[in-house]
């Protein structure tokens, strides 16, 4: 008499070992990664002596520093310079972008692949490289320390990721659809806002998103081009090292402020984000 032994099969009995390992790596990674936010803002609840002397994680929490950084300066004036920058920068790229990419999209010529590959090229310029022509440019036509000059450098600087990202989602899009709008009569700005808009909003709002928060988080324009009126968050973070060294507490304080507000934007919305970075992927 045989015996029948229901055995699974070697891959099967492997694959909840493989998704264990994948998952303690994963969160192996992102303990790395968010170790440094978790140890400044830490770091931000401390004195300037304990921060120094004392690096454990058992502390007797203080507001002190936070105190200190708003007696020294108005985080509010910063941070509605890192709004109005951020999202103007990001409405002025998209309100170019979408039409460049649409046109690249729908009515590409011989030299599209081309612009693209050389729009993409500009981002491996060093910004270091352009900055005395910008400034003196600035300085002549009363741009410094302007929000208007920071709009424009920082949208001159995220529209080529903004181009490209528009580009790939358009290219997706199944063209019948636009080509069912042109056969009712409809305009190539009727097309655009009432067929490729809708139907693309995932992608272009995750685009936004990624824009506003490269624009939040740029420092070098911001340091070189601005000095009190118009400094965003990250020249407010740079102000707390001065000549007699780095205040750790006080400036892990304000770059924990600084960080807040695109830190919770993230969270909320990280779903609308991933829906849209995935847009196109799965067809």
């Amino acid at each position: 008499m045989t015996t029948h032994r229901n055995s699974a099969p070697a891959h099967t009995r492997s694959l909840p070992m493989r998704q264990l390992v994948l998952t303690l790596l994963g969160w192996t990674i992102a303990l790395i990664i968010f170790f440094p936010i978790l140890w400044m803002v830490l770091t931000g609840f401390k004195t300037e002596t304990a921060a120094i002397a004392d690096p454990s994680f058992i502390f007797s929490p203080t507001l002190e520093s936070y105190q200190a950084v708003q007696d020294r300066s108005g985080y509010a004036r910063f941070a509605l310079n890192s709004v109005a920058v951020a999202f103007g920068s990001t409405f002025l790229a998209l309100l170019i972008a979408i039409p460049s990419a649409y046109a690249m999209a729908f009515l590409p010529t011989k030299r599209t692949k081309g612009t693209l590959l050389w729009m993409l090229s500009t981002k491996m310029l060093p910004p270091v490289g352009v900055l005395v022509p910008i400034y003196l440019i600035f300085r002549d036509v009363g741009l410094l320390d302007t929000r208007t000059g920071l709009i424009i450098v920082y949208t001159l600087m995220n529209l080529p990721i903004v181009v490209w990202m528009l580009y790939t989602f358009f290219k997706d899009m199944p063209k019948d659809i636009l080509e069912a709008g042109r056969m009712d009569g409809a305009s190539t700005l009727q097309e655009v806002f009432f067929l490729l808009l809708p139907l693309t909003l995932p992608g272009i709002a995750s685009t936004g998103l990624l824009s506003v928060i490269l624009s939040w988080n740029e420092a070098f324009w911001s340091l070189n081009l601005t000095s009190s009126k118009a400094a965003p968050l990250t020249a407010y973070i740079a102000s707390f090292s001065s000549p007699e060294g780095l205040f750790w507490a006080k400036l892990s304080a304000a770059s924990t402020m600084a960080i807040a507000p695109i830190l919770i934007l993230g969270w909320l919305t990280q779903k609308q984000m991933v829906r849209g970075l995935t847009f196109g992927a799965v067809k």
